[in-house]
């Protein structure tokens, strides 16, 4: 029960995040611009970021349903193989998470509502535009540390 537990939560982590960035946010900014929606990019950006903002809680559910049932499976036995490598990128999975969710994500919602525009309509050279770049762009390559450490998890159960 532990086992399937805790390969669901990884599923759900994992395969959320696959759907939020190859369907999700693609979706949303193409269906808005294609409807002709005034401030298409910042309505995107809203609904994406309130979709995202959502998604992070379950994250953090599912990274703490994972961390358990590992902690619970090895102190039960016996222990998965490769229990502290397992362990460990859980741990970094979810520290990822909290920090994109928690720090990343405020800011990059900070940034959009105090330019009151899409920050990519803002010239090239403003503050906030360069730093919403870099925000963004920073948290598209947190996401890949659940993403990748996911599926190294997901092979590992398979492999058991």
């Amino acid at each position: 029960m532990l086992r399937y537990t805790g390969l669901l939560a990884l599923t759900l982590w994992v395969g959320g995040l696959l759907v939020l960035g190859a369907i999700v946010a693609p979706s949303v900014f193409q269906v808005l611009a294609a409807h002709h929606i005034v401030n298409d990019r910042l309505v995107g950006g809203a609904v994406f970021g309130e979709i995202l903002r959502r998604f992070h809680v379950l994250s953090f559910a599912c990274g703490a349903v994972l961390l358990s049932t590992l902690v619970a499976r090895g102190v039960m036995g016996p222990r998965p193989i490769m229990f502290a490598a397992r362990l460990i990128v859980a741990f970094l999975m979810l520290a990822a998470t909290v920090y994109s969710g928690m720090i990343v994500a405020p800011r990059i919602a900070q940034i959009q509502s105090s330019a009151g525009v899409a920050p990519s309509t803002l010239p090239e050279n403003d503050s906030r535009r360069v730093e919403f770049g870099r925000l963004h762009t920073l948290s598209t390559r947190i996401q890949l540390a659940p993403i990748l450490g996911g599926l190294f998890l997901l092979f590992r159960e398979l492999k058991d």
